[in-house]
């Protein structure tokens, strides 16, 4: 029995150690791709950061506000929320933490008796609301590993006509934001209709532009733009989220599998003393019987081997009981 315990226990050992370089792999991967995700997510920071610039000061020269991207639609009864989650798992609670604060947000507008449209970038969050029988009105499917403008562009154009056309009074984006490699959280940011302010006055000097053909014309086309923008911004935010969430989850495999593969060891290396143990007992007591049986025989070869009458004799010597003749 102890012996098909030890082969158990080294069957499991070596099905930990091929699950562990799995997950060492699966963590390298993932830690040169959150780099390379970071570095895209930065390159692009400037570019947002300056054309939402340039709206401001559009809107500082005068431009007209009453772009349809800008405007309130109050008699709109359907909120839109676009969920980004990743196409694979194993990156432990990322995905989870985003489908479960978007569930929030629906029942949030249900209560104020609004209608919901759903887009979702990502295969998990398709599969979690198809399974709980959410509507879906956009799908958008091997977008998170490595995301494109192009997809960011066709992404955004599936809310936006709409928007503009009046059918949702919002549109909230709901992903996971990358802070740094050790650091990320989900957010939920309104996306529609945009608010443009007056930035606050700068200490330095400050150019007088002259736009032409006008501001507004400028704003008109800028807008598309920033929000295409503000989607790929996002979905490289998720990008790099979920490859340091990958990283981690698999670090944190890799060394539940060493744990798991010193615990299995220490009960193996015990169950095989064990069984040493009483293997040694058992020869130890065979010879021990062995070598009491030897005595006996001992014992009683000197008789077999003398005559009869003086056999007799000597056990009428060590026999005290009383001889009757």
């Amino acid at each position: 029995m102890a012996g098909g315990q030890e082969r158990a226990l080294r069957r499991r050992i070596k099905s930990i150690e091929s699950t562990k370089k799995i997950t060492r792999a699966m963590e390298l991967i993932a830690a040169t791709r959150v780099v390379k995700a970071q570095e895209r997510a930065a390159a692009a920071r400037p570019y947002a950061e300056e054309i939402t610039s340039v709206i401001l000061d559009l809107a500082k020269a005068g431009a007209a506000t009453e772009h349809p991207l800008l405007r309130d639609y109050p008699d709109a009864r359907t909120a839109c929320m676009v969920v980004i989650t990743s196409d694979r798992g194993l990156c432990g609670a990322y995905n989870s933490t985003v489908l479960r604060l978007a569930e929030r947000e629906l029942r949030e507008h249900r209560e104020h008796g609004l209608d919901y449209s759903l887009v979702v970038v990502g295969k998990k969050a398709e599969t979690y609301f198809r399974f709980r029988n959410y509507r879906i009105d956009a799908s958008f499917l091997g977008v998170t590993d490595r995301p494109t403008y192009d997809q960011a562009k066709q992404i955004a154009a599936a809310f936006r006509s709409r928007f503009e056309n009046g059918e949702f009074s919002s549109v909230d984006l709901v992903y996971t934001r990358f802070k740094n490699a050790a650091s990320q959280e989900a957010v939920v940011r309104r996306f529609l209709p945009l608010e443009v302010r007056e930035r606050e006055p700068s200490e330095g000097p400050t150019a007088d532009l002259e736009y032409e053909p006008s501001p507004t014309a400028i704003l008109n086309e800028l807008l598309p733009r920033y929000v295409e923008s503000r989607v790929f911004s996002a979905l490289l935010d998720a990008s790099a989220s979920e490859h340091a969430a990958r990283q981690r989850a698999m670090k944190a495999a890799t060394d539940n599998a060493e744990e798991l593969k010193i615990n299995l060891t220490r009960i193996m290396n015990r169950a095989r003393q064990d069984a040493i143990t009483t293997e040694i007992m058992e020869i130890v007591g065979g010879a021990e019987a062995l070598a009491q049986d030897k005595t006996e025989k001992e014992d009683l070869l000197p008789g077999l081997l003398m005559p009869e009458h003086l056999f007799a004799q000597q056990l009428d010597k060590t026999d005290h009981r009383p001889t009757f003749h």
